[in-house]
């Protein structure tokens, strides 16, 4: 299979990429799942997310992380490039009066003068430019504050024989595609955090991993692939075939329903100061 959005790297020369999610927000929210409830559970807790705690959400998207974060009371900026997706993010957020989406890019957006008490960002930090991102999320911390960073992987498990054989469907239309890619194991995930544990700014660099099994219809699985980026930006005649091909493989070998393993993986990390 192509490799997932998800684990790929920010490369100067592709900064538009991240807009692609833009261009269907609407399918975006019905599409992605939302974040297992023992992440939640402990990003509230070592956050100490509660009534009085401010914190900043990078990337918010439509809001997946957002909603369940804003359930326990806490007051949420959240910053998102794509109008589209902020609209959809507002309209899932209305009964939240603590939270507020804000069109912007991260990189370029102005910082409040009042520090954060937690930072956080979901399946997103990859987007970030590397050389800001960091230092940036420091400066809207306050000393002692939290940067919760969600990783999300696409690992083995679930209907693994359907994930072997859709491979054949990406070599034949994706021909950058590498032979042989199988998903790894969440037991083989090697997680690289020299990027915290090599910042000035933090300390206390922590890592947890929530599993998450969903089952798809051929429709539905069909809509979540329309959510990759590395999916959209195939030319549209690949892009059709390598669709069409794997909706005939669930729904011919599979009785059209397959499950999928995703591995999500809380970083943690307190900035440092008094």
């Amino acid at each position: 299979m192509l490799p997932c959005v998800d684990a790929l790297e920010f490369r100067v020369n592709e900064p538009k990429l991240r807009d692609i999610f833009d261009q269907d927000a609407e399918l975006y929210e019905r599409a992605r799942p939302r974040y297992p409830a023992s992440l939640v559970e402990e990003l509230v807790r070592v956050a100490g997310a509660g009534p009085g705690v401010r914190v900043l959400e990078i990337a918010a998207g439509t809001g997946k992380l957002t909603v369940d974060l804003a359930g326990s009371g806490c007051s949420i900026t959240a910053v998102e490039i794509g109008p589209n997706m902020a609209a959809v993010a507002r309209r899932q957020l209305a009964a939240f009066p603590g939270v507020e989406v804000v069109v912007a890019a991260f990189e370029q957006w102005e910082l409040p003068p009042e520090p954060f008490d937690a930072v956080v960002c979901a399946t997103a930090f990859h987007w970030l430019d590397p050389a800001v991102r960091m230092p940036r999320a420091a400066r809207a911390l306050r000393p002692g504050g939290l940067l919760g960073v969600v990783a999300t992987h696409h690992v083995a498990g679930g209907t693994e024989d359907f994930f072997a054989e859709v491979q054949e469907c990406y070599e034949r239309w994706d021909p950058a595609t590498p032979p042989g890619l199988r998903p790894t194991r969440e037991s083989d995930l090697a997680t690289d955090t020299t990027e915290f544990t090599g910042s000035p700014h933090f300390t206390g660099v922590a890592v947890h991993g929530h599993p998450q099994e969903i089952t798809y219809t051929t429709d539905r699985y069909i809509d979540l692939l329309l959510t990759y980026s590395n999916h959209r930006a195939l030319p549209e005649a690949a892009r059709n075939g390598l669709l069409a091909d794997i909706r005939e493989l669930i729904d011919s070998r599979y009785d059209g329903v397959v499950t999928k393993r995703y591995w999500h993986e809380l970083i943690t990390a307190v900035r440092v100061g008094t």
